[in-house]
């Protein structure tokens, strides 16, 4: 199963809590490092490596969120695969 995102997931906390209980049932080897953060204001970046799995290079993610009354009220995200080669020398974290 593809990890999808927040748009497949309607609003409110039960519907979150309910839609990632089962993503995580399903893929228990599921793991998110979260490498850097910063805050601006009402916004928090988490950038993360997320892997499923040890043989599994992952993803790059960075997520977004914007924070009113000590709550998270919009999430936005960017999502890229680690690649197994770069053409680069440059680091995805």
């Amino acid at each position: 199963m593809k990890y999808k995102r927040e748009p497949e997931v309607p609003d409110g906390k039960a519907p979150f809590v309910d839609y990632f209980a089962g993503y995580f049932r399903e893929n228990p080897d599921y793991q998110s490092k979260i490498v850097r953060s910063a805050t601006d204001g009402d916004l928090v970046w988490l950038h993360v490596h997320s892997t499923n799995g040890d043989e599994d290079l992952g993803e790059a993610v960075v997520d977004i969120f914007r924070v009113e009354n000590e709550m998270i009220v919009e999430h936005w995200d960017v999502i890229q695969s680690v690649p197994e080669e770069a053409a680069n020398d440059n680091t995805m974290f």
